[in-house]
């Protein structure tokens, strides 16, 4: 008997590879360890969507690198009401999306640069603009 192949059974994508591209350091007192990086397509996310409250963490490139072009933080909306970044340029993205599905909040052009030495990211309920 001949296997049927149904044309909506496909496989679910495989999850994404996590690298080492940037060195993490949670702020002390902040609940952020293991904070995964994963590439989704020419963008390095760091993976903050485990968490909640507020906390900060530090960014720098792994010595000898430099930082990738395009960076986004993932987040759940709910768990936490904006974000900071901090670096050559300050911008605090708010998170009104609705639902429960994580989504990513790419940093915008100026940021960083290439001679930044380290990158803060803050969230918490609501940040100042």
């Amino acid at each position: 008997m001949p296997s049927m192949h149904w044309p909506w059974a496909h496989k679910a994508p495989p999850p994404p590879e996590p690298v080492n591209e940037l060195v993490i350091t949670p702020a002390p007192g902040t609940a952020a360890a293991g904070i995964a990086q994963y590439w989704k397509r020419n963008t390095l996310v760091l993976d903050l969507k485990g968490v909640a409250g507020s906390g900060s963490i530090a960014v720098r490139p792994q010595p000898s690198t430099t930082w990738p072009v395009r960076l986004a933080v993932r987040v759940t909306p709910g768990s936490i009401g904006s974000l900071e970044a901090r670096a050559a340029q300050r911008v605090v993205l708010p998170i009104t999306a609705a639902g429960t599905a994580p989504i990513d909040l790419e940093l915008p052009p100026g940021v960083y640069g290439p001679r930044t030495e380290e990158l803060q990211v803050s969230w918490g309920p609501t940040l100042a603009p």
